[in-house]
This record gives C-alpha cells, structure tokens and sequence, in this order.
C-alpha cells in the first residue's frame, strides 16, 4: 500500500463530540469537546483539552469540577452548536432547550439529555501550546436508565451514540466484536 508523507497534525480520527457542561446551574454552560479520552482506569481518570481563549476555560480553570455529557443521535444538532457559538454571546442551555441538572459531585450540571454524564474534578492543568489540557478524576457516572437492561447490563448500543472524524458527525454503526473475540477458542462441535 502506497503512503503520503505528511507534516505532524491532528488527524487522529475518530473522536467523540462530547458536550461539557460547566458553570452552575444557575449560570451553565456548555462547550463541544473532541478531545478527551481516557488516561487511567484505577482511579478513573479523563481529561479534555481547550484552548485558553474559549469561554469555558476560565470557568473550569476556577471551578475544578466539569461534566463530560456523551453526545447521541438525538443530541448531534445541539453539539455542533455548543461548538461554533460562545456562552459569552448565548445561554446554550435555553437556546436549545437542555436542562441543566445537578450532578451528585460537582457543581457544575449536566445535561439532563444526555445519555451518560461523567462528573469530574480537575487535579492538574498542562499547559500546551495551542490548548491546556484538564486532567480529571472522574468522582461519578450518571447513566439513563433506558440504557440498563432487565440484568442490570449495560447497554450502549441503544444510546445512539455519534463520532467526529474530520469536520463530520456520524451515527455509530454495525458490531464487528467484542473484546478478546481474536483469541477466543470457537466451540467444539458436539458429535452425533
């Protein structure tokens, strides 16, 4: 397979479009964020990283609390939005009708829409370059119940949930397998 060379850039793709709730709730905000991930399991840890101009990062930088809030099918229109419009011109929570909800740890809300909410507390801020990046404990998950089956499983194949890959939104699709299926022993076939 022939390859181009390219200089460094950030293609890797794709990412969540998660919508981060900040503020309080009597004075919410909300910005998109692609970038953030997870960094460590035990304790849960996360991160996001924002660009020090944008509204939001003086209110995470006083608060130490934020909620990332998993963007679904339903929610993609209002993500785009939180994404090119600044909470220092617009209440996002009004503009597009979200409810701003208390977390159980933070502050900051969540969005009462949103399928899965991870409340977090900020325990350091690394500064860059074009971004700071907020590195988290994750101090609570608040999940919906229409997504725990009769079992108590999780299922989030019915959160609609959506990626980001280069400037486009697109629904998650078909299951390809589950964790370990590579290495799985297939069942011996039962003789007659």
């Amino acid at each position: 397979m022939a390859k181009q060379i390219w200089k460094p850039n950030t293609l890797i793709s794709p990412v969540p479009p998660t919508m981060v709730s900040c503020g309080t709730l009597e004075q919410p905000n909300i910005i998109t964020v692609a970038w953030t991930g997870i960094i460590n399991s035990n304790p849960p840890m996360t991160y996001i990283s924002l660009r020090p101009e944008r509204f939001s990062h003086p209110i995470i930088s006083r608060s130490g609390e934020f909620v990332i809030n998993l963007t679904n099918k339903p929610l993609v229109r209002a993500a785009d939005m939180c994404g090119v419009k600044s909470g220092r011109d617009i209440n996002k929570f009004e503009a597009l009708s979200l409810t701003p909800a208390p977390a159980s740890t933070v502050s900051a809300p969540l969005i009462g829409e949103a399928p899965i909410s991870f409340e977090c507390k900020v325990v350091d801020i690394k500064q860059l370059g074009s971004h700071d990046m907020f590195i988290a404990k994750i101090t609570a998950v608040q999940v919906d119940d229409s997504l725990i089956d009769k079992n108590g499983k999780l299922r989030l194949d019915r959160a609609e949930l959506v990626a980001y890959s280069h400037g486009e939104y697109f629904a998650l699709g078909e299951k390809l397998g589950s964790f370990g299926y590579s290495v799985r022993k297939k069942p011996a076939k039962k003789r007659k």
